[in-house]
């Protein structure tokens, strides 16, 4: 068995602990700085001519110009048409899914008036143009295409441009499939910080975006980090998390797997498990000894568990509570008897799972809510991805000639208070004279 280790929260030091437990560093060292720096100034200095060399030279390619690396909607539609029937069925269901989810989160636009005739309100629009990175090669992210590409299109983005990585020449049909099913305007054969680059500044033929979506290594990652300002990202994204609270009457085989989904992610993937039952975090641990050796990737899933996993042991399901708001996770699981009487009192998360059978893994296909969400405690303050990241808000005034008067008088005292006398003087015009 993994030598997880187990928390009390009865023990002195335990929040010290748990926090310490909580922390990763996943910043960029002063190596992989300076080689993206080096990337972004190159694209953004040479454009196309250095997508073209960089992508030869980091993915393995062989290609003479720009217009070689863009990928054809006709190349979308084979792969659409070349993928098993099964697997269509699955993108196309979880794609309307995610859909239909995502509808119920626009915003519309809304204005009041005053009894003096002015108006105040909200504009909402979208984005001209958002950018969606996919991993590339021969890891496949379908899902990932349909949760940063459906949101956008739903929000209503003019045009949206996908960039994949194809080290070696290697192309996904599922990857290009879930293109064509979330309707893609545009996708290009380029990965890594240079990719980013040329969306955030565009070249001659790649499009400049208003934001940039979606996961990647350390140096996407940094790339994204560094142009933000110049465009808008979605978020840094630390590894993945789980946080099971349960009170012992599931299934501990359920449990055991559930901490495994995220653990197999990568080693640095975190699984933790709340209960008040010791006796049941001991049959959990017997069910992880007994499971691990039949998953295919056991070592990744052990290295996980003994580095960043976790049982805790809590005094009773209000502490529970109280813990998981602390560990503000990723996904949250409330494997419990009455889990919408829980879920209200949990303020920091970013997935809500909630009862014995709702799988985190759900979650993360075809349930419909987004699987892009705040990790390392960013559920404190952020939120998943959603159609509200595709679109913007501008405040409505139109003050009648009445109200100009009375406002004004309110500004003039303000701005001359501030010194402003340019500001006062321009809401004085406005005033009027009796």
């Amino acid at each position: 068995m993994p030598n997880i280790r187990r928390f009390d929260t009865k023990q002195p030091d335990f929040w010290s602990e748990l926090e310490s437990l909580l922390s990763w560093e996943g910043v960029s060292d002063d190596k992989v700085n300076g080689i993206v720096r080096d990337i972004l100034k190159a694209v953004r200095e040479r454009g196309d001519a250095a997508l073209v060399e960089l992508t030869n030279r980091l993915d393995r390619m062989d290609v003479k110009s720009i217009r070689d690396l863009e990928i054809p909607r006709e190349r979308l539609e084979q792969a659409l048409a070349a993928i098993s029937t099964e697997q269509r069925q699955a993108l196309e269901l979880s794609a309307s899914r995610v859909r239909l989810y995502h509808e119920h989160q626009k915003g519309e636009s809304w204005s009041y008036t005053e009894p003096d005739g002015t108006l105040l309100g909200q504009q909402i629009s979208p984005l001209e143009r958002a950018g969606l990175y996919v991993p590339g090669g021969k890891a496949a992210y379908p899902s990932s295409v349909l949760m940063n590409g459906i949101p956008a299109k739903v929000a209503g983005v003019g045009e949206l441009i996908m960039v994949v990585p194809t080290p070696d020449g290697e192309i996904n049909d599922l990857v290009l499939a879930a293109a064509a099913v979330v309707g893609v305007d545009r996708v290009f054969a380029l990965g890594g910080a240079q990719a980013i680059a040329a969306l955030a500044y565009g070249t001659e033929t790649v499009p400049a975006v208003d934001k940039i979506v979606g996961p990647g290594n350390i140096f996407v990652a940094t790339a994204k980090g560094m142009v933000y300002g110049t465009v808008g990202i979605d978020m840094i994204a630390g590894p993945s998390e789980i946080l099971v609270i349960c009170d012992g009457e599931t299934d501990p085989d359920w449990i055991a797997m559930d901490l495994f989904s995220q653990a197999e992610h990568d080693e640095d993937a975190q699984s933790i498990l709340v209960c008040p039952d010791g006796a049941f975090l001991d049959r959990v641990g017997e069910a992880i000894a007994r499971l691990l050796p039949t998953m295919e990737r056991a070592e990744i899933i052990r290295t996980s568990l003994e580095a960043r996993g976790a049982f805790i042991q809590v005094k009773d399901m209000d502490e529970a509570v109280d813990v998981a708001n602390f560990i503000a996770p990723e996904h949250l699981e409330l494997s419990v008897a009455d889990p919408e009487a829980m879920a209200p009192r949990i303020r920091h998360a970013g997935a809500i799972f909630m009862g014995r059978y709702t799988a985190e893994a759900l979650g993360d296909y075809c349930a419909g809510p987004n699987h892009v969400l705040p990790t390392s405690r960013t559920a404190r303050f952020s939120s998943p991805l959603g159609v509200y990241d595709f679109q913007k808000r501008s405040s409505l005034l139109m003050f009648s000639p009445e109200g100009a008067s009375e406002m004004g008088k309110i500004a003039s005292t303000f701005a001359r208070g501030e010194g402003l006398t340019a500001h006062a003087r321009s809401a004085e015009y406005r005033i009027k004279k009796h």
